[in-house]
Order: C-alpha cells, then structure tokens, then sequence
C-alpha cells in the first residue's frame, strides 16, 4: 500500500464520522420537535382541563389516560402520556399482562382481549429492557425507541453509502430523521424496531450473508403486519443470486424470512386455543377489510374537494403525494430490485385496508425510499435541500400534535 492509498481512505473515514455527526445532531433536533409537538398537546389538554374543571367541577378528563383522576401539577406525565397513545396503550398492555387466554365472541377495540392484534417482538424487548432499565415500562418502551431511531437511522446510511456514496448517505440520514413521519421513533410503536431489523437485513443481503439476512428477516415478520415485505426482499434478491451466481444457498433466507410472523400465528392460536384468532381480531375488533386502495382514493379527493374539513382526510393526501414523489424519486435513481420488491409490498400493504390507509408512518417503512430521494437532493437539486428540511421539520411537530389529540386519527 503507497501513501497515494492511504489517503484517500483517510479521507472518507474522516467524512463518514462528519456524515454521522451531522445526522447525529439532527437526530436530536428531530426529537426535540417530537418533544414539542407532545408539550403544546399537553400544554392545551391541561389548560382545557383546569377551564373547564373551574366551570364544571363534576366533569371528568376528556383525556382517557386521566378519566376520574386529579389534573396532573406537572406536563412531564401528560407528555409521557402523548408519546404512549393509541398503539402505544395496545404495546403497554402486552408488556404488562401478556396476550389473553381466550378472546371473547364479536371482540371489539374497547376490551383488553385487542390486544392480541399486536405483534410481539416489540412488547418483548420492552419487558426486557424494563427489568435492567429504571423508571418502568414507559420509559423503558420510549428509550428502546429512542436507541432504536439511532440505530436505524445509521443502518440506513450504511446502506446509501454502499449505494451511491456520504453524501448521498448523509442526506439521506437526515431526511430520514426528520421526515414527518419519524414521530414514530418517539412513540412507543413499532416502526423503530421494524426499520432497525429490514436495515440490517438488507445490509446483509447486500453482502451476501444469506443465514443472517433470513435471521433480521424473521425478526421484522415478528414485528409488524407489514413486514412481510421482508420475505419478498429475499425471495427477490435469492432469485437474482441463484440466476447470477448459481447462488442456491442464498434459500435459506426464504426460507428463515417468514419464520417470525408463521411462529407468532401459530403461537398465539395455540395460546388462546383458537387457530387463526389474530385474522378474526383484525376483522372484529378493528375493522380490517380491505378497499384495494379506494379508501385512499375517496380520502384524498375528500380533501381537495371539502379542503380543511377533515385533518385525516388531509394528511391521506399529503401521504399520497409524497408516495407519488418517492417513486418518482426511485426512477431516477434506481435501487436493487430486492429494495423495490419490499417498498412495493409495503405501499400495497398501506394501499388495501379499508378503514387506516395511506399514513406518514407508512410511508416512513417504505424506508428504501430515502436513500434514492437522498441521492436526487444530493446530485440533481441541492438548492431545495434546506426548503425540504425547514418543511419537514414543521410537519414533524405538527403531525406529533395530531397524534396526542383524540379527535384526530392521522
């Protein structure tokens, strides 16, 4: 090796570190927005609640994390609160009492037995966490979430380095982080797990390491519905080794790949001794059927035609949209057909419900999507990169807020 070598690889070691620090502290500054977003809900709930507590003594807290207890002194508890609602109550529970036994005829989302619509590996780490973790399982469900952000967010960048180059992996970890629909790795939800596992997953398909690709593979189909997206990335990346490379080893992570979302199904229904009781949950409790992507559709015109009647009407556009830009994105910087293959899945898996369709957080999974909208803003328009930070930084508290309300289901 000459000293000509040398340098270079200096040089890009000492960009990378650059790279990480900057997408470090954007990071932090991305949760400080979620904080913010939390503290005006909790700011607003308490000033609602002290009016009308003056008005009305006998009313009880509109808030259900506060029905028929005193108004807290105190933010801190509300915010915790914000950042632990809707699927955050669900994964809190699982954490805390495990999945039902038995779950009732015609089950509905307002008894204990919804739970078992929620997958486990999350609930899992948390209680694991909370017993080497002071503070309880709150705190021990946000500060996985936290570390997990962290971790995914770099994966990612690994991921756009080995694509393009630090540039373009830094941009990317940047709009990764502050991109809307990051409110995610604040709340105690999924999401932060799900893009840590698909991340390390594809980083080993990439470098052809097939048993730990099918190992992070099954670990993400144990995480959430949606990824089992991660079971068409390897089947599309072994199809592409094996016509390539005659690489017929590159099965087992096929194979492994379904593994997590097969064992917890065949789990839960010998737990509560019903086989396939997670499908009737989806269907009775929640209400999951599907549109094809019409619910979409009629959401979207809604907010066009009927503009600011409805925020969720609203936000399904703004998703939609910036669905149609992402791809557009991806066509003109290109990403291996196992990344396409599982964004494809993903948009799918938002598109066909019936009731909860097209969503930040959605959107977020679809995480490939960054790298190729990191390599546009790096080599095509560089000049909008600071309009695009400043947009979603003020979508990131925004959408935090509609969250934390309890008339809005974004």
């Amino acid at each position: 090796m000459t000293a000509t070598d040398v340098l270079p690889a200096t040089a890009s070691t000492t960009a990378w570190r650059l790279a990480l620090r900057k997408a470090g502290l954007v990071y932090l500054f991305s949760r400080m927005c979620v904080a913010v977003g939390a503290a005006i809900v909790a700011a607003e709930l308490r000033a609602d609640e002290n009016k009308r507590v003056a008005d009305f003594p006998n009313a009880l807290w509109a808030d259900p994390h506060y029905a028929n207890k005193a108004i807290p002194r105190s933010a801190i508890r509300p915010i915790l609160d914000v950042l632990t609602s809707w699927d955050g109550i669900w994964y809190l529970r699982i954490v805390r009492n495990g999945y039902p036994h038995v779950v009732r005829p015609n089950v509905t989302y307002s008894v204990s037995d919804a739970r078992a619509a929620f997958f486990p590996a999350y609930p899992m780490l948390v209680r694991v966490v909370d017993k080497v973790l002071p503070g309880g399982d709150t705190i021990a469900a946000l500060v996985v979430n936290l570390v997990l952000g962290a971790v995914a967010i770099w994966l990612i960048g690994l991921l756009a380095r080995e694509l393009f180059d630090i540039d373009v992996a830094e941009r990317t970890m940047v709009l990764v982080a502050v991109f809307p629909g990051s409110f995610v790795l604040s709340f105690a939800y999924t999401e932060a797990l799900l893009l840590t596992l698909a991340a390390a997953c594809m980083w080993f398909i990439l470098k052809r390491n097939w048993w730990l690709a099918g190992l992070f593979a099954a670990l993400g189909t144990a995480t959430r519905p949606n990824g089992v997206a991660l079971v068409a990335a390897c089947a599309v990346a072994s199809f592409i080794a094996i016509r390539e490379r005659r690489e017929w080893w590159s099965l087992v992570a096929v194979l492994m790949a379904p593994l997590g979302f097969l064992g917890f199904q065949w789990w839960l229904g010998a737990h509560t001794g019903e086989p396939g009781v997670w499908f009737r949950v989806q269907t009775e409790a929640w209400g999951e059927g599907t549109s094809f992507g019409l619910t979409a559709i009629r959401r979207t015109w809604e907010a066009v035609s009927q503009p600011l009647t409805s925020p969720t009407n609203t936000i399904t556009a703004v998703s939609v949209a910036t669905l149609i830009m992402l791809i557009w994105f991806v066509r003109r910087h290109r990403l291996p057909w196992f990344m396409i293959a599982y964004v494809i899945v993903v948009v799918l898996l938002m598109l066909l419900p019936e009731t909860v369709t097209a969503r930040p957080r959605f959107v977020f999974t679809a995480f490939p999507f960054f790298i190729s909208a990191g390599a546009w803003f790096s080599k095509d328009h560089r000049d909008w990169w600071p309009y695009v930070l400043s947009a979603c930084a003020a979508g990131l508290v925004g959408l935090t807020g509609l969250y934390g309300v309890y008339g809005a289901i974004p």
